[in-house]
């Protein structure tokens, strides 16, 4: 079982930046591959940005440029580094995190979601 927590969010002004982080607990997984998504009010969940256990790295095309993201897999966390935000980045962002189980079964959790409001 993985939990995963995320913290980071908050309210910026457009061209201003914030880092999102993600940290995952609990016994027994091995993770393979932590993403970002984000839901703003009328969209679809969207991906943001994911990376691999080997870390290989993509992102969606309208963060590319503005958005890095990184592991720290001795901490199992994620991170999400934001820089010159626009109005329309505004969202809810959630963690994604794939991993294994103790029994080699492939899973998924989600973090509850930190809000994002990048006013113009």
């Amino acid at each position: 079982q993985v939990q995963l927590v995320e913290s980071g969010g908050g309210l910026v002004q457009a061209g201003g930046s914030l880092r999102l982080s993600c940290a995952a607990s609990g016994s027994g997984f091995s993770i393979f591959a932590m993403g970002w998504y984000r839901h703003a009010p009328g969209k679809q969940r969207d991906l943001v940005a994911v990376i691999t256990n080997g870390g290989s790295t993509n992102y969606a095309d309208s963060v590319k440029g503005r958005f890095t993201i990184a592991r720290d897999n001795a901490k199992n966390t994620v991170y999400l580094q934001m820089i010159s935000l626009k109005p329309e980045d505004t969202a809810v962002y959630y963690c994604k995190a794939n991993y294994w189980n103790s029994v080699f079964h492939a899973l998924d959790a989600w973090g509850q979601g930190t809000l994002v409001t990048v006013s113009s």
